[in-house]
């Protein structure tokens, strides 16, 4: 299941993020990649020492979590700590898969990856994400402040950077719904059930549906 999700940040934490990021330190993104990875990785990260990247993470996080659609979708039991990223011209990200567990203080698993777009669309050329599903290539180019969720299991590439500077934060989520079918589904009833609250909310198929999420919930989530 591949979602994305408009305006996750408002225009002004948006703005506080780019001042934030345009005061800080990047180094060689490949420090943090894996064997595989590191061959077809070209890019920069904020260096994990940058003083003030706590406040940062609070700023960007505390928008990302709250958003309803993220946690209908995602169905979090953990989230990682983000990684802030940029390409400028002549970098890019060849074809990867993500490390199934992720090392912290507390590994997790990454069943779903998260990109959460920074700079403007006409900011940059190229550097479309691109993600391998079983219909084809999804470019992926949103709005300064949208995400896309998708699952960590994909084939995908980010595409080089011809002009400009393309700035984004990605983390990884570990879900209490490990079965990404299972996690379709529950998306699938949960807009179902939202519009039926909001448009009959005593209805009696509009309590079944709110039923059958509930439950479905509870028989299939790891917590």
């Amino acid at each position: 299941m591949l979602v994305t999700i408009s305006k996750v940040l408002d225009r002004n934490t948006l703005g506080a993020v780019k001042q934030a990021l345009a005061d800080m330190s990047f180094v060689d993104g490949r420090l943090s990649a894996g064997k595989v990875a590191r061959r077809v990785k070209r890019n920069q990260e904020v260096a994990p020492t940058t003083p003030g990247l706590d406040q940062l993470n609070n700023l960007l996080m505390g928008q990302l979590v709250k958003n309803p659609i993220y946690q209908a979708v995602a169905m979090p039991l953990k989230i990682a700590a983000p990684y802030y990223v940029r390409y400028t011209k002549g970098m890019a990200y060849g074809e990867h898969i993500d490390d199934p567990i992720m090392r912290s203080d507390m590994p997790y698993r990454s069943d779903i990856a998260i990109t959460l777009f920074i700079s403007d669309i006409d900011d940059y050329e190229g550097g479309e994400l691109v993600i391998k599903t079983q219909y084809g290539d999804n470019k992926i180019k949103l709005a300064a402040g949208s995400a896309v969720l998708y699952p960590a299991s994909s084939l995908h590439r980010v595409e080089e950077v011809s002009q400009g500077e393309r700035l984004v934060a990605v983390t990884w989520v570990q879900s209490a719904i490990r079965d990404p079918n299972k996690r379709e589904i529950l998306y699938g009833l949960y807009r179902a059930r939202e519009k039926l609250l909001n448009d009959s909310p005593d209805a009696e198929e509009t309590a079944q549906i709110d039923h059958s999420y509930v439950n479905l919930v509870r028989m299939w989530s790891e917590i």
